[in-house]
């Protein structure tokens, strides 16, 4: 399998602070930017830095930290933005502008040439000042194809080193993804960019599905946070790349770790059946999963716990086996016979069956019973 051409730039710091009630100290950005830069992602965009003086702050601190990710701030199309940018010493600007008739007609009030001649103004202009400059599109998905083209073919000869499609509300699908990426890519000769949206819960998949397209730079949050559903999961587009793609250059081991760092600091609590760094991810309950995971883990398990730094579990309930009882005795340091065995199991789906939470503690205390009152 070849390879795709493919980057990553995590937006945690500045889209995912974007979910409503999150917001990052200084230091937490950096410790998740140091976290970011250990996995190996290749750009960070750390911030708006014209939101605040703060922010401004923030932003800096990231790009004098010293790490090999090229860091990059976000900009609207105005000078005052790109003068923040260029005064926060980052590697890469990304200038945006809406450019669907709607958000244009809303936003701007003027015809949609002369927002985008506006715009090129500033990407000529940090372009003078030496950053690398990503010209990106808001509302691309929803924006008339002949003028994105337009769009990014302007970008391109504005001197622009990536155009960015956003696909701003979540409103495609795979297919769609697949279909529209492939026009765009062929239309220009610089590398395009894929910011994903999870509005009906397709970002990571068309994430991955543009990166099959052609996309060179995908977006991604830790735990996919960001505004209302949140954008691509790092932790998904990172395994479905090295899965499907073939792309093994990211440590994967400290996901788990950085998930919880980024669960932390956000407040925001990842449900249990989460991919990759969920509590049930790799935890099994059904006597027959039990069984064959013993023998070969891969039979119920499509990557494994240890390649994103978790750790697989068993949980005992109604659907528990004699097998996985016995293995989870073991572990706990006791040794019961077929008869104490098959009454601690009848006791654990009789438990399961009433919804009760079977605890290591429950558990123990049910197997000391078994070996006081062994059957007749």
């Amino acid at each position: 399998m070849k390879p795709w051409n493919i980057e990553i730039c995590d937006v945690t710091l500045r889209d995912g602070e974007q979910t409503p009630g999150v917001s990052f100290t200084c230091d937490e950005k950096q410790n998740i930017a140091s976290m970011l830069d250990r996995i190996g992602i290749d750009v960070i965009e750390a911030g708006f830095p014209v939101v605040s003086p703060y922010e401004k702050g923030c932003v800096s601190a990231i790009a004098a930290m010293g790490l090999d990710a090229r860091i990059c701030c976000l900009a609207r199309a105005r000078k005052a933005d790109v003068e923040a940018a260029i005064s926060c010493g980052v590697d890469m600007v990304s200038i945006f502008i809406a450019t669907s008739d709607l958000h244009i007609r809303h936003k701007y009030k003027k015809p949609r040439e002369e927002v985008l001649s506006d715009a090129l103004l500033m990407v000529d202009y940090a372009k003078d000042h030496g950053l690398e400059v990503r010209f990106a599109a808001e509302d691309a998905s929803r924006t008339e194809i002949t003028f994105l083209k337009e769009v990014y073919t302007r970008g391109e000869e504005h001197g622009a080193d990536l155009v960015s499609f956003a696909d701003t509300v979540g409103a495609l699908v795979p297919m769609e993804m697949y279909r529209i990426m492939t026009g765009l890519v062929e239309t220009v000769s610089i590398p395009l960019c894929a910011h994903c949206h999870n509005d009906m819960g397709f970002a990571s998949a068309n994430t991955i599905t543009a990166a099959e397209a052609g996309a060179f730079q995908l977006h991604t949050t830790v735990n996919g946070i960001g505004e209302r559903a949140g954008n691509a999961a790092l932790e998904e587009v990172l395994v479905a790349l090295r899965m499907k793609a073939g792309i093994d250059r990211y440590d994967l081991t400290h996901l788990q770790a950085l998930s919880r760092m980024v669960e932390d600091y956000s407040g925001i609590v990842m449900e249990k059946t989460k991919p990759v760094v969920g509590e049930h991810a790799f935890s099994h309950e059904s006597g027959i999963h039990i069984a064959a995971i013993l023998e070969d883990p891969t039979t119920y398990e499509y990557f494994l716990p240890e390649m994103v730094g978790s750790e697989r579990k068993f949980i005992l309930g109604k659907h528990t086996g004699k097998k996985a009882l016995e293995h989870v005795v073991a572990t706990l340091g006791y040794s019961l016979d077929e008869q104490q065995i098959c009454q601690v199991l009848d006791e654990v789906k009789e438990l399961g069956e009433s919804k009760c939470g079977i605890t290591p503690e429950t558990l123990t205390a049910l197997i000391r019973h078994a070996q006081k009152e062994k059957r007749p």
